[in-house]
């Protein structure tokens, strides 16, 4: 596309462009010439005016996308600060056997599980799903003839999702 030069705004062009437009006839020419010239001249202005709406359209667009995702991925930074306190909460309850203590503990996680829901944060467990790069951190792999080879064995640490962005990897265990 070609770049056009800008003119600065000075005084003297702020009168130029509020003075009456003069079609610049050539004296010389033949109106038919005339005519061939300012539909040339038509035709540039025509283009000009169509890019500029089609760039005006475009950062419409734009700006509209750009709005969307920070609205839907605003909570994205605390949700990584609350994943700790919702996998503390899962081993507090994996560890607590009985009593007022772990229904205490289940009705946080439960609480701050509907607060992730609302947001549209998931976890993620993927055992015995195939190995998937996007979501998963694989830390070691184990030969296993039972099942096919990428497939996660086991899940040291569950993942994270906010609608269908990666907040934090499921670390795994993977089959060779």
């Amino acid at each position: 596309m070609e770049e056009q030069k800008q003119t600065p705004i000075t005084e003297e062009t702020i009168q130029q462009a509020e003075a009456p437009v003069e079609i610049g006839l050539n004296q010389q020419a033949s109106p038919e010439e005339d005519v061939i010239r300012l539909r040339e001249e038509n035709m540039k202005f025509r283009d000009q005016a169509l890019r500029a709406m089609a760039e005006a359209e475009n950062i419409r667009k734009r700006t509209e996308r750009e709005i969307e995702d920070n609205t839907k991925y605003a909570v994205t930074g605390i949700s990584r600060d609350l994943i700790g306190v919702l996998e503390n909460l899962y081993r507090a309850e994996a560890n607590i056997t009985e009593g007022e203590q772990r229904e205490g503990v289940t009705l946080i996680r439960k609480e701050l599980e509907k607060i992730f829901e609302k947001n549209g944060i998931r976890r993620i467990e993927p055992a015995g799903e195939k190995f998937n790069h996007n979501f998963h951190q694989a830390v070691t792999q184990v030969e296993n003839k039972e099942v096919e080879a990428g497939t996660i064995l086991q899940v040291l640490q569950a993942g994270y999702v906010i609608r269908d962005r990666l907040l934090r990897p499921a670390i795994v265990v993977v089959s060779k």
